[in-house]
């Protein structure tokens, strides 16, 4: 990997942060009791936090670390507002109308965070840019237009197909086999879109607590019994939106979310024209690998941000952004040489259904499993968590009928993955 960043290479910092620094917070005493505490203040936090305080209830927002240093700051910067499996795939696991209602529910999701940005006047960079998704292979070009035919026709997209022959038109690139544009995704700036929510929520009069780790809780009473290391606080209503970085002190959880790592490389400032010829119409992409990639460019214009599961077997993401930029010279060759400024990664937090949940479980409420969908749906279900803890009929989705199911002898340790990663790597090299 070229590295431009000073002698240890490339920083481990997440570009968002150049422009959304993570924020100090004052801390302050602790209250014995709360009426809403929730635990994790990143998008889904924030947006229950925000949705009860508007509502007049008091709110304290529990942060293991510093504000918003998980996936909500973390991540591309992609809202598609999708499921992991495709509508096809779906549909034949579930039944069509079960698919379609999903899918449905992913397009209010969307719908719910451009009108929650319009509202609460965030600039994040929200753009309606549209995604490509590229294959590699004639068979899934083919499937792509037998998908497009189906949401068509179901979900009223215009997603439409772009052959091989002319998708230099889209992507200046040899290495797909034609792609498909989805008109309807945007991009944003995800380190913004925090700190806006985070601005709002603490307007509303929602406290935040940083550095106040969950060790354990338990029902008793009217409400449950928070231990926050030495410390016991009472609430009333409990919101758990760890997701990925779910830990011991909720179980029941944890042995619904399978952590997953993603990472993410930022080249230099490229030369003026290079991402014009790269992404003519500056659309954001997800390719069809098993581990896939996703890039796009940055906000500015100057940047090509490239991401993916390349190298997830290690938390290093300086070992993970060689892969990557391997898999970027593949796509462009033309970014050989360029040099990489930034390197990080964080957790996405999946489930063994690969779909996100909102659930509640012996008086404590979840909303997690986004699975690398997060952008879009974590504000959506943790509004509607906090619809639910209000007592709103408005809290439901259709999700609520799905079953939220682990695995026996699963305890939130992913065991199993460095050899999926394998396979998933081995599989894509050999085109299969």
């Amino acid at each position: 990997m070229t590295e431009a960043a000073g002698i240890g290479g490339p920083t481990t910092m997440p570009y968002w942060w150049e422009a959304a620094p993570r924020p100090h917070i004052s801390r302050s005493p602790l209250p014995e009791r709360i009426d809403v505490a929730i635990v994790g203040g990143g998008y889904a936090g924030l947006a229950a936090a925000l949705t009860l305080a508007c509502a007049g209830r008091e709110v304290l927002v529990l942060e293991a670390g510093d504000a918003g240093i998980g996936a909500s700051t973390l991540n591309g910067g992609q809202a598609g507002g999708d499921v992991k499996p495709s509508f096809p795939l779906l549909a034949r696991r579930m039944g069509l109308p079960t698919a379609t209602a999903i899918y449905k529910e992913g397009r209010k999701a969307a719908d719910h965070l451009a009108h929650l940005i319009e509202s609460e006047g965030i600039d994040c960079a929200y753009r309606r840019v549209g995604r490509l998704e590229a294959v590699h292979r004639p068979r899934d070009y083919d499937a792509l237009g037998r998908e497009a035919d189906l949401v068509n026709r179901h979900l009223g997209l215009d997603m439409h197909l772009v052959p091989r022959s002319q998708q230099h038109t889209e992507i200046g690139s040899d290495a797909y086999h034609g792609v498909a544009v989805r008109p309807d995704v945007a991009a944003l700036h995800p380190g913004l879109l925090h700190q806006g929510l985070l601005n709002r929520a603490l307007a509303a009069g929602v406290r935040y607590a940083t550095h106040t780790a969950v060790q354990g809780h338990n029902r008793g009473g009217k409400g449950v019994s928070l231990d926050l290391g030495g410390k016991r606080m009472a609430a009333r209503d409990v919101v758990v939106c760890t997701n990925g970085y779910t830990g011991g002190p909720f179980p029941w959880l944890r042995r619904r979310i399978i952590p997953i790592r993603s990472q993410i490389i930022a080249t230099e400032p490229l030369a003026p024209g290079v991402l014009a010829r790269l992404l003519p119409r500056g659309r954001v992409v997800v390719d069809g690998c098993r581990l896939h990639s996703y890039y796009r460019p940055s906000p500015d214009g100057r940047r090509l941000l490239f991401g993916g599961r390349a190298g997830a077997g290690r938390a290093d993401p300086r070992h993970a952004g060689r892969h990557l930029y391997r898999r970027m010279t593949t796509v462009f060759p033309e970014l050989s040489g360029v040099g990489i400024t930034h390197a990080w990664s964080g957790l996405t937090g999946y489930t063994f259904d690969t779909l996100p949940h909102v659930a509640e479980r012996d008086g404590v409420h979840y909303a997690a499993g986004f699975c690398g969908e997060g952008v879009v749906w974590a504000p959506y279900l943790g509004h509607k968590a906090a619809l639910r803890v209000l007592g709103d009929a408005d809290g439901r989705t259709v999700l609520d009928d799905l079953p939220f199911s682990s695995r026996p002898l699963y305890t939130g340790r992913p065991w199993f993955l460095p050899g999926v990663l394998a396979w998933y790597g081995l599989l894509d090299r050999l085109r299969l």
